[in-house]
């Protein structure tokens, strides 16, 4: 979060303003393909005001990216290693769909910086990111190991998880040109074809 922390109704306000403004700006042009002027414009304030709130557009985008960390970690903490296996990871593929439908934006900021390298947020994915997958890809192999679960390499399967979910956020041009949908119906029929993909593959 910026420097300065929110000391009024106006300011907390502003600087929700800033970040929505800026998270439009980064899931359109990328890190590099923003600017700080266009940030204050989607923001409708000055840029001056904007340096105010957050020093700099590596911080508006930190902030962003803390933030998204968060939400975007929850489905995968929710995996519950007691729970029943199919089921646990296909709750967590349809929770990832529902995200990718209720946060199209966040979804696009997190693949744009991937596609530029991680540049500010390999950290995150060396550190906190890494971690949790590779706490999850045990209970996945303990759930094989008990014959819970089909033979699957536990690290292909979560990446295979947030390719096709995360397809319908990041990809929403294409499939919406493509499928012509009337408003979101396709993320219905998406659960359905992904329930039955993943519960073939993951049933012993």
């Amino acid at each position: 979060m910026p420097g300065r922390q929110p000391r009024t109704r106006i300011q907390k306000k502003n600087t929700e303003t800033i970040l929505e403004a800026a998270l439009d700006v980064f899931s359109k042009h990328g890190f590099r393909g923003s600017t700080l002027d266009q940030i204050a414009k989607a923001a409708g304030l000055s840029k001056p005001n904007l340096l105010y709130y957050f020093p700099s557009k590596v911080a508006i985008h930190r902030a962003l990216i803390d933030e998204l960390m968060q939400n975007w970690l929850d489905p995968l903490r929710k995996i519950e290693a007691d729970g029943e296996p199919v089921e646990e990871l296909l709750a967590y593929v349809l929770r990832k769909l529902e995200m990718a439908r209720e946060y199209p934006r966040e979804s696009r900021l997190f693949a744009n910086e991937i596609v530029q390298g991680a540049p500010n947020i390999m950290d995150k994915i060396e550190g906190e990111l890494k971690s949790l997958v590779d706490e999850k890809a045990q209970v996945i192999e303990g759930w094989i190991a008990s014959g819970a679960l089909a033979q699957v390499d536990p690290y292909h399967l979560i990446f295979s998880i947030w390719s096709t979910t995360q397809h319908y956020a990041d990809f929403d041009a294409q499939v919406r040109a493509i499928l012509r949908p009337e408003g979101d119906t396709h993320f219905e029929d998406a659960a359905a074809y992904l329930d039955t993909l993943f519960r073939r593959m993951l049933t012993p």
